[in-house]
């Protein structure tokens, strides 16, 4: 494994008041209670059915790195020797449960179950919910976009609309939910996800040579293809709108002949200029050329381009940004301190104690009707006519990875996961959570 930021601890990437709070309990003796801290969120983001989880794999990476290393102890000054002593022999010795990546998530689900001592499971809540917000967003909305191209392949190509390690992030988490790859070459190498790449217009752009005007653009975009087929091949993608899209068309045709792979239209109209360019490649020959389009698709867009003749689609900043909600609100709350069942009440914030797994319920035709979050250890009886599935697995045992969490699986599970929600799951109107949660109580609980 490698750290997830080269040259930064993970331990650093945290808020101030995580070690405050750890100097406080070790001053009064309490660090050393056992507790859980569990990561859910109350709500789906507004007008979203379901989410998926992405992040427990970045995470119990993240956590294998987790030392106050010689950089970090620098940083520690304002803390205690007794604090900062601790903070140089940390290791995480807990277990961690949760939700296997790319399963669905629905409001008060236990996506992620961290246990061991006070002090030591509290100065993971900040890496917990940053990996787990961002990926979650971007893992949800991906999941949308591939279910409103009704099985056509997408590219991820929004590196260049967030920060740089969260678009390597963004990238894993795309390809996760079912994007067919991605355009960011760190993805590639960190996490295998598959690289994908058209052509700029600065390309075209460079070919540039003496006066402007309409024959002399067609000189120029031809020189730019052909400069880019003897590089890459006929099979490579040709970027047709830098000047005019019939011309640009016929261009690419002419240069690399009816057997290139793929065209780009990257702006305009594009379910009109899709069947334009169509009916154009296929009355010059080019039948088996694909369509790309891209330029600011979210998944209503791809939703209102599936009559269209496109092939692929390019999504950039929507995804990246996990379509209009960056973050997945989820939060690290305490439910359990030495086997007790505590919870925090406010009009606004309910959670719920006690340390919890959770099943999910489905039809024989596999269609789920309900999930149930419960204490563990005691699973509720499920109607015989139910299959019942258990979402909640060991992630981590005595601080050790026990899962197996590689993404080819978590694919799968997203994929199963879409087709197994109710029909108007999938829709992308507002509306309740596609699957009702039920929440069985503790049998004690302390407040």
């Amino acid at each position: 494994m490698t750290s997830p930021s080269p040259g930064l601890s993970p331990a650093l990437l945290t808020d101030k008041y995580e070690l405050t709070m750890l100097a406080a309990a070790l001053r009064d003796g309490s660090a050393h209670r056992r507790t859980t801290f569990e990561v859910f969120a109350r709500r789906l983001p507004d007008g979203r059915r379901y989410g998926v989880t992405a992040g427990a794999g970045r995470f119990v990476e993240a956590l294998a790195h987790f030392r106050f290393d010689d950089t970090a102890m620098g940083s520690l000054d304002f803390l205690d020797d007794e604090t900062r002593a601790y903070l140089a022999d940390y290791r995480f010795t807990g277990d961690v449960d949760g939700y296997p990546e790319g399963e669905l998530y629905f409001p008060g689900s236990p996506v992620l179950s961290v246990h061991g001592t006070f002090a030591e499971c509290v100065v993971l809540e900040t890496l917990a919910l940053s990996v787990f917000n961002h990926d979650t967003a971007v893992a949800s909305a991906a999941a949308r976009m591939v279910s409103a191209a009704e099985g056509r392949p997408l590219i991820e190509m929004g590196s260049r609309r967030t920060h740089e390690q969260a678009a390597v992030a963004a990238a894993r988490a795309a390809y996760l939910a079912g994007f067919t790859g991605s355009s960011n070459l760190e993805a590639q190498r960190r996490y295998r996800v598959p690289a994908l790449g058209t052509s700029a217009h600065a390309f075209t752009l460079l070919h540039t040579v003496g006066t402007d005007g309409p024959q002399r653009h067609s000189e120029w975009e031809k020189a730019a293809f052909r400069a880019q087929i003897d590089a890459l091949g006929v099979g490579t993608t040709l970027l047709v709108d830098t000047y005019d899209i019939t011309a640009g068309v016929a261009n690419a045709v002419e240069v690399a002949g009816p057997q290139l792979g793929a065209v780009r239209i990257d702006s305009g109209d594009l379910g009109v200029l899709a069947r334009q360019v169509r009916d154009q490649l296929d009355s010059l020959g080019a039948t088996s050329t694909r369509i790309v389009v891209s330029g600011d698709l979210d998944e209503f867009a791809i939703a209102a381009l599936r009559a269209e003749p496109v092939d692929i689609y390019g999504v950039g900043t929507s995804v990246v940004t996990g379509s209009g909600a960056p973050t997945a609100s989820m939060v690290y709350k305490l439910v359990e301190v030495d086997g007790v069942p505590v919870e925090k009440r406010s009009s606004r914030k309910e959670s719920h104690g006690g340390r919890k797994q959770a099943l999910r319920l489905a039809k024989q035709s596999g269609t789920i009707v309900e999930e149930v979050v419960f204490p563990v250890g005691a699973p509720p009886p499920s109607p015989s006519d139910l299959v019942e599935r258990t979402l909640t697995v060991p992630l981590v045992r005595g601080g050790d990875v026990v899962a197996h969490l590689g993404l080819d699986a978590a694919r799968e599970r997203v994929k199963r996961g879409l087709v197994s929600l109710p029909w108007d799951g999938l829709s992308l109107s507002r509306g309740e959570p596609a699957v009702p949660t039920r929440m069985l109580a503790h049998s004690r609980s302390a407040r």
